[in-house]
């Protein structure tokens, strides 16, 4: 696989505009769309975390005040190189309108505000679905500057690190995230037939509750740079096929995900998959569950919903690893 290493971390603002030109050319041109991932990694060496808006972030998802990244926050720092992947004119699906399904990410241990972080990011996994099309987008976050780095032969080891022939390359942070580009079919691409119908839920006992304002989007986009149409306004969120403007879903992963882990030191994965969205303003009930083990802490679960609906809206897990 190739790699295009970027001076810097994007600006998701002029990703964002270019994704509407090239929808317009889309629209005009009669030269079929890609139907393959490009085979390219995106590369930024040696980028620095601004303070203030870690600590903006921090305070928006309720995450105690820390010289220590919370997971949600590298997230938001490493998605604009994966977004930047997706705004090629290459990448076979449209940026634009893109839901989010599902997040796994592995946290190997504390990182510093102070340390130079290079992020790589690359696409995998186009597959059918009974709405569209999707594809997983993975983001890997490496100590240092990457000067020099070598292959990495460890994957799948579990510690993020493996053998490497360079300097400064370890691993610190793994996430593969999942979009929908709904009602977007693309040839020679299986489809899974009818789901079957998903047990009814029943909510548990909310362990706390969630008042999200009708600004809850436009918040979360000023601290994580991501200014998605479909989270700023009512009228944006119409002009792409929404009936209202709706939370992001990283912003309700890292809420969730910062009141669980907070500042544990020890190495941690998490997941979290999105049911249904939530429309604002809105109100969500939460429940988290902790699990003991032989050796202490053995996670927790969680799940959030809409308490006049019943309407799932997310579930997940956070783990040991």
């Amino acid at each position: 696989m190739s790699e295009t290493q970027l001076g810097e971390i994007p600006a998701l603002g002029k990703l964002y505009v270019g994704a509407v030109g090239a929808a317009a050319r889309a629209r005009l041109s009669s030269a079929p769309a890609s139907r393959t991932l490009p085979a390219d990694r995106h590369t930024v060496r040696g980028a620095r975390v601004d303070l203030e808006r870690l600590a903006d972030f921090q305070r928006l998802v309720l995450h105690s005040a820390s010289d220590y990244l919370p997971s949600g926050f590298v997230h938001t720092f490493a998605f604009p190189v994966a977004m930047s992947l997706m705004a090629r004119e290459d990448f076979p699906l449209p940026l634009l309108g893109m839901v989010h399904l599902r997040n796994h990410v592995e946290h190997f241990r504390p990182i510093h505000y102070t340390e130079p972080l290079t992020v790589t990011a690359w696409a995998e996994n186009l597959a059918g679905h009974r709405a569209g099309t999707s594809v997983e987008l993975i983001a890997e976050v490496r100590a240092g500057t990457g000067e020099g780095m070598g292959e990495n032969t460890g994957e799948g080891t579990g510690d993020g690190t493996g053998e490497n022939t360079g300097e400064n390359t370890a691993v610190v942070w793994r996430g593969r995230s999942t979009y929908l580009a709904k009602g977007v079919f693309l040839p020679r691409l299986d489809r899974p037939g009818a789901r079957a119908p998903r047990p009814d839920f029943v909510p548990p006992q909310p362990t706390a509750q969630w008042r999200l304002g009708a600004d809850a989007g436009r918040n979360y986009a000023r601290v994580s740079g991501d200014f998605n149409p479909i989270h700023l306004s009512r009228l944006s969120a119409k002009a792409l096929g929404m009936k209202r403007s709706l939370a992001h879903g990283m912003y309700l992963a890292s809420r969730v995900v910062a009141d669980i882990v907070q500042n544990r030191q020890e190495p941690y994965e998490w997941t979290i998959e999105f049911d249904s969205p939530v429309f604002l303003p809105a109100t969500v009930a939460l429940s988290i569950s902790d699990a003991e083990g032989e050796d202490g802490y053995a996670g927790s679960t969680f799940v959030g919903w809409n308490q006049r609906s019943l309407r799932r809206n997310f579930a997940g897990s956070v783990r040991p690893l």
